[in-house]
């Protein structure tokens, strides 16, 4: 399967949403799919169903985001990986809840890689060490193909996770890669990652 696979840097999040929802817009039946590999500064994005009740603390200069993703509130930072996947469901003849399980595989997949053992779960969409939340997923689909994807915490501070119930769950705890590795290139991490996830998507 033909895609191409972009390193973007830091990005500020309003920025990368608005590129995402130009580059899906303008796509035609033969452009390929896209992976984006980059990271956000500092901010909290609620999905199409975010509660503002979520955020439990509003004494901070984080911005607040109101994507058009699904899932609920979650935060975004230097040092977390964001990989967004800009994909042809009806090329890839794939329905959004194999996208996601496909997605949740690349990361468990990697972690094994790792040898760090990790799990998925149905009713929480994401990957979890030890019940612990180290990456989150969120899509959108329009016109048959998707944007936004996964974001995977390796080498962060944490805090601003205190602020919110994670992804709309009260007392969801989250953990990040360097709790269990040394973190020594976040860049090199990010590229093996999308690696695995790409496998995954194109030859499961």
């Amino acid at each position: 399967m033909q895609f191409i696979a972009k390193n973007l840097g830091t990005v500020d999040y309003q920025e990368s949403w608005n590129a995402m929802k130009e580059f899906t817009e303008n796509r035609q039946n033969d452009t390929p799919d896209e992976f984006w590999l980059l990271q956000h500064n500092p901010v909290f994005t609620l999905g199409l169903a975010g509660k503002v009740e979520h955020l439990l603390n509003k004494n901070h200069a984080i911005p607040i985001i109101h994507s058009d993703r699904g899932g609920q509130i979650t935060f975004h930072g230097h040092g977390q990986i964001i990989i967004y996947t800009l994909i042809d469901l009806k090329r890839a003849k794939m329905s959004v809840r194999q996208l996601v399980e496909k997605l949740e595989l690349g990361i468990i997949n990697y972690l094994n890689y790792l040898e760090i053992n990790s799990t998925s779960n149905r009713c929480a969409p994401g990957v979890y060490i030890q019940g612990k939340k180290i990456a989150s997923l969120g899509l959108k689909v329009r016109k048959n193909c998707t944007y936004h994807g996964i974001s995977f915490n390796v080498s962060m501070d944490i805090t601003p996770f205190n602020y919110i119930n994670v992804c709309g769950y009260e007392n969801l705890q989250v953990t990040q890669l360097k709790e269990y590795i040394e973190i020594n290139n976040i860049e090199q991490i990010g590229n093996k990652l999308m690696d695995h996830i790409v496998h995954s998507i194109y030859q499961n």
